[in-house]
């Protein structure tokens, strides 16, 4: 199988959008706040959203399942206080979940969480617990980053994430440290903010012992691991400094890279420096790159094309990055395709 583990509702229906403006309308006043079953999306148009767009190209690239999630750019967990968050997340994850029951065989959701900048992380807690039970998600995004570009939270090592992580562990799921959308003018959204959050995320990891309290934690570092492929040798060498194991040891068996980097050159560097079974196929179709390389005549996103071009893996190996991989940082998604005879 091709298992794509980065995939957003990036093509919803208008109305979600224009749901969430009355929503972001009605913080300044109250009058204007839309209740949650004013929201009406029917099935039909559920389906020709996914059908015309996402799966239209998985079935033109050569890809079987997508790990869906809500839009990254729209959790905007900086707007508002927790009852927005909470309320928005929620309808976002029962569209992902509608998905994946239209479309069984191609789509398994993973959650946005209600993150509130300043707000004790235990507050996600029912809303995760809710899509892993009743909805069958296999993962969540963790935005380490709630306020938007200005970084208030504590790192990741941080024990004030510690219940989100002992949640993750009881029900044998990953998290995609994921921002959302910059609000700091200095940061560009999908160019700059999502990539300094990968790198930063990946030395946060460093500098703390997370590991040692949570042997069976799994983070998935989305777009190839930001910076952390191309400056390995800075990073083995900042671990070195902060009398930390080796990077293998020290995060390699907790801590996934996806192949979201579009050229090929790009991929010939991640695989050559992470070793093959920390690597997930992922594309992050129509997202953050959508347009047309005018050196190849093919879309950016269209990844597996650069995982089977490249000369660094062999079949065996690639059958890891697609589908074996992540079914072992996706223990959820693993026993569902099983149950499936998949």
């Amino acid at each position: 199988m091709i298992i794509d583990i980065h995939g957003h509702y990036t093509t919803a229906p208008k109305a979600l959008e224009e749901w969430r403006n009355r929503q972001i309308a009605g913080i300044k006043d109250s009058a204007l706040m839309p209740k949650a079953s004013e929201l009406k999306i029917s099935d039909d148009e559920l389906r020709e959203t996914i059908e015309s767009n996402q799966l239209k190209k998985m079935k033109e690239r050569g890809s079987d399942l997508t790990i869906f999630s809500p839009r990254a750019s729209f959790m905007a967990h900086h707007i508002g206080d927790f009852n927005v968050s909470s309320t928005w997340a929620a309808i976002c994850n029962e569209l992902c979940h509608r998905v994946a029951q239209l479309f069984p065989d191609n789509f398994i959701g993973a959650a946005m969480l209600p993150q509130s900048p300043g707000v004790d992380p235990k507050s996600c807690i029912p809303e995760l617990e809710k899509c892993v039970r009743e909805y069958g998600f296999v993962g969540i995004n963790l935005n380490p980053d709630p306020s938007g570009g200005h970084w208030t939270s504590p790192p990741l090592y941080d024990r004030h994430w510690y219940p989100i992580y002992e949640k993750m562990v009881e029900y044998k799921i990953p998290a995609m440290i994921h921002v959302s959308t910059s609000c700091n003018a200095c940061f560009h959204t999908t160019g700059a903010h999502y990539i300094n959050a990968d790198t930063t995320a990946f030395m946060q990891l460093i500098q703390g012992d997370l590991f040692k309290d949570f042997p069976d934690l799994k983070f998935v570092i989305p777009h190839g691991g930001g910076a952390a492929p191309y400056h390995w040798g800075r990073y083995r060498g900042l671990a070195q400094e902060l009398k930390k194991p080796l990077l293998k040891d020290h995060l390699l068996n907790n801590v996934f890279f996806d192949t979201c980097v579009y050229h090929q050159p790009g991929i010939d560097l991640l695989t050559k420096v992470i070793p093959v079974e920390n690597i997930l196929f992922a594309s992050e179709m129509i997202g953050a790159v959508k347009g047309i390389d005018p050196e190849t005549g093919h879309n950016y996103d269209d990844t597996k094309r650069y995982i089977e071009a490249t000369l660094n893996l062999s079949a065996e190996e690639r059958y890891k990055v697609y589908e074996g991989n992540a079914r072992r940082a996706y223990p959820r998604l693993d026993a569902a395709l099983k149950n499936k005879g998949r």
